[in-house]
């Protein structure tokens, strides 16, 4: 018998398809308990930092990132977490993603020593991660990193900076390409794991529209063990586009809780506010308004799904559907929540409403992890110009 999913947090109708199977539905079922449960403390209490790092202890003891430590790869399972934590609260999602995507790297990469060293902590919620890609003059263009390490007798040595690093100050360990090699572009790039004690670390907060924890990391003369480099020497390009184009899809499907559950707002506003004699949904344009955001919501949940399926599947081009996933689902998201805000009139722009709180909490989704632009770019690169049907994958 298969769980049945409030259509509140998931579209029951899309769970059905066989995109999914019977587990999937079920950790669906569990994870709307287990965010009914905890709602007070995935809505977030105005203090970021703190409320994430209680969030993260929390889905380590629940077993919701158990999976880090040993667990297979269920990319379908990981987007449903996403999809149910967005719904509920922006720092839930953030939490839950920003720990995955870390360890991520050292999960598929690192030394037996290294696993044994960070995974543990970080499936349990007890260490945080940070994964540091971008610089201020290289943020979607990774082979234009130019943090520099240089190798010495005891090591390396770490000068210059990241920005915009979610996790920036909170996190235990960060995962940082840097360049240790005099290449071009993406050759002479390495992976470090960073301990967040490491001398000559320093973080340089940045203040949000939507708060949550992030800055910038400042490196003057960070000395570094050879053990600490990730994967193999200048193998730093290809494990940041890898995990970039894995947890693509994953945006998407955070965008798609954020667009849910600004429309299950705006469908309750539109079906309770007096309007001429009737209720707010009984105008013509209103209810125009609430099809496309059913088409919208449909079409992201499909996309997401069935590029979720294709890297589950071992599918050769997944990274193509992460990014039409990632594209449609953030744009669309972005629509759907300023037509709810439209809906809801002033009520929406009130600071702190739920609104205006999800209004600031989507604009993000489309520029991190490859921008909007980005993503039209990988996938008009990956279009046969020369084709004559539709059948290739």
């Amino acid at each position: 018998m298969t769980a049945t999913v409030p259509p509140s947090t998931f579209d029951t109708r899309i769970l059905a398809l066989p995109l999914y199977e019977d587990h999937h539905r079920e950790l669906a079922q569990r994870l709307v308990t287990w965010c009914a449960e905890h709602q007070d403390l995935l809505a977030g209490d105005g203090r970021p930092e703190a409320t994430g790092l209680r969030i993260l202890r929390a889905l380590g003891d629940a077993g919701w990132l158990a999976f880090l430590d040993g667990g297979p790869d269920d990319y379908r399972a990981l987007c449903l977490a996403r999809e149910a934590l967005a719904y509920c609260g922006d720092l839930a999602d953030f939490a839950f993603s920003i720990q995955a995507l870390a360890a991520t790297p050292i999960r598929r990469l690192g030394t037996d020593d290294q696993r044994r060293r960070y995974l543990p902590g970080l499936a349990a919620g007890t260490l945080c991660g940070a994964f540091a890609v971008s610089e201020e003059s290289a943020g979607s263009d990774v082979a234009a990193i130019g943090l520099d390490a240089r190798e010495t007798e005891a090591g390396w040595v770490l000068n210059g900076g990241k920005a915009w690093i979610a996790n920036a100050g909170v996190a235990d360990v960060y995962t940082v390409i840097a360049r240790t090699g005099p290449g071009p572009g993406a050759f002479g790039l390495t992976a470090f794991l960073v301990p967040a004690t490491t001398p000559g670390l320093h973080i340089e907060p940045v203040p949000m529209i939507a708060p949550r924890a992030f800055g910038h990391l400042v490196f003057d003369d960070c000395p570094l063990p050879r053990e600490a480099v990730l994967g193999r020497r200048g193998g730093g390009f290809p494990i940041a586009m890898e995990v970039l184009d894995r947890f693509r899809m994953t945006v998407g499907a955070a965008a798609l809780g954020f667009a849910r559950r600004a429309a299950d707002a705006a469908l309750g506003r539109a079906r309770d506010r007096p309007m001429l004699g009737g209720k707010l949904f009984d105008l013509p344009t209103v209810r125009a308004t609430f099809a496309d955001m059913e088409v919208k919501l449909d079409a992201a949940a499909l996309l997401v799904a069935r590029s979720a399926w294709e890297i589950d599947q071992g599918g050769p081009r997944y990274a193509r559907h992460s990014s039409v996933a990632k594209l449609y689902a953030t744009e669309a998201a972005q629509e759907i929540v300023d037509s709810a805000v439209q809906i809801f009139g002033a009520a929406g722009l009130v600071r702190d409403s739920l609104l205006e709180r999800l209004y600031r909490q989507i604009r993000s989704l489309r520029i991190y992890e490859g921008s909007s632009e980005v993503q039209q770019a990988i996938i008009a690169s990956a279009i046969d110009p020369n084709r004559t049907h539709r059948g290739a994958p």
